[in-house]
């Protein structure tokens, strides 16, 4: 990952932007993920336990399209199985509150 992904712009005009934003965070299975880094950095296997209708190769796509987008970071420990964590970046991080007011959207309209 280079240092710039984490480097927030300061927009000098602000567009309509939600369909860059669904481009990142869009997935199927992106927000349930995110969802879970939001609580810490998870395992694979803790991600697939906690998400179980989500198969391995969907969830192994979407940690690395998230990946891919600077929202996550993915450390690999070498051990025997190897452990692979995801950690959310602050990209990933600044996603929170966006999270939160959908959560009190759906509360209120669903």
């Amino acid at each position: 990952m280079t240092e710039s992904n984490y480097v927030p712009k300061e927009p000098l005009v602000i567009d309509c932007n939600i369909e860059r934003t669904l481009d990142v965070i869009g997935g199927k299975w992106a927000f349930l993920v995110l969802r879970e880094l939001f609580c810490g950095t998870r395992r694979f296997g803790e991600l697939q336990r906690l998400i179980p209708a989500v198969s391995p190769r969907a969830l192994t796509s979407t940690v690395r399209h998230l990946e891919e987008q600077g929202v996550l970071e993915r450390h690999v420990f070498p051990t025997v199985p190897v452990t692979v964590e995801y950690t959310l970046t602050p990209k990933g991080e600044d996603l929170h509150q966006m999270f939160k007011e959908m959560k009190l959207w759906a509360a209120k309209w669903t």
